[in-house]
């Protein structure tokens, strides 16, 4: 199975002037958060529309959206506009996100986060309906 592994830390500089890998505050802060783990939860089980996240997650639209959008640019969730049989057509977002590692050691915190190619994806079942 291929996948690719992102390192998500940054080099800071303490007071001292001594550098450091210090983790990504903003992912730690979006995991965090009990509605965002709810939305990559739903689009992680199968690709899903907008309102079908916003039914399985339980959250308002903004919410959804949001939570969706904040995933996207982190690089755990992408979106693809699908075509429906009407001529009608929506965004569908589906999980590109295969674990997240948090470590805790003498150098600090590290973030990696391995993602699915898209043929591991369609072997596992969460390829997108037109894919």
């Amino acid at each position: 199975m291929a996948s690719q592994t992102t390192q998500f830390a940054r080099r800071s500089e303490s007071p001292s002037g001594d550098q450091s890998d210090d983790v990504t505050p903003e992912l730690l802060e979006l995991l965090g958060d009990e509605y965002t783990r709810r939305v990559l939860t739903a689009v992680t089980q199968q690709p899903r529309s907008g309102r079908e996240v916003m039914d399985i997650a339980d959250v308002s639209k903004a919410t959804a959206y949001r939570r969706l959008g904040e995933l996207e640019d982190a690089g755990l969730v992408e979106s693809k506009t699908v075509f429906d049989p009407d001529g009608h057509h929506h965004e569908q977002f589906g999980a590109v996100v295969e674990s997240v590692d948090i470590q805790f050691g003498t150098d600090g915190l590290s973030v990696s986060i391995e993602t699915e190619d898209n043929s591991d994806r369609s072997r596992a079942g969460l390829a997108f309906a037109d894919d």
